[in-house]
């Protein structure tokens, strides 16, 4: 059996989870409401303060299913109780970042500034060389963060450009002179 799958998913104090028909999942807690429809093929329970997942047979396809559906209502739950956020550093001589509303905007190196809209239930925050993004979902924090950091990727040389704050960049060595 999935080891990941088996794994009941706790629900905390002040989340509630609706199972509708279709394997349609509601979570409600107190950052707000996730709800997505998940594969028809996995039998979903709400148990004692648990959801338990349980798949059909041992096809290859269920067994993958099994995991990602219980990984899936597990970054929920945490999502509408914790919430998600990603850090973002800014490296490079003139490279900054500053808020205005909704719009980030980013001089990163190109003859113009890079200017982002904050997708709907994210929030993105500048401080100093970091940007945060914060939201509910999981999927949507970590592509914005991607999305950002893909306006001006690390070099391997000097380092400059958009990393992930708990990335390590490969760094390479420079031209030698002639001797």
């Amino acid at each position: 059996m999935s080891r990941i799958g088996r794994l009941p998913v706790v629900i905390p104090a002040g989340v509630t989870v609706d199972i509708k028909a279709g394997n349609v999942l509601t979570v409600k807690g107190p950052k707000g409401t996730l709800e997505r429809a998940l594969p028809t093929e996995m039998e979903i329970k709400q148990e004692d303060g648990h959801v338990v997942v349980a798949r059909p047979n041992d096809l290859k396809r269920m067994k993958a299913l099994h995991g990602l559906t219980r990984s899936l209502i597990h970054n929920m739950v945490v999502g509408v109780s914790q919430g998600y956020t990603k850090t973002l550093e800014i490296n490079g001589v003139g490279y900054r970042a500053a808020k205005q509303g909704n719009k980030l905007t980013m001089s990163l190196g190109y003859s113009h500034p890079v200017e982002m809209v904050d997708p709907e239930g994210l929030e993105s925050t500048v401080d100093g060389n970091k940007i945060i993004i914060s939201g509910i979902d999981k999927e949507k924090v970590g592509q914005y963060a991607a999305d950002i950091r893909d306006k001006r990727r690390p070099e391997p040389y000097k380092g400059k450009g958009i990393k992930y704050s708990d990335e390590v960049i490969r760094r390479k060595v420079g031209k030698t002179g002639k001797k």
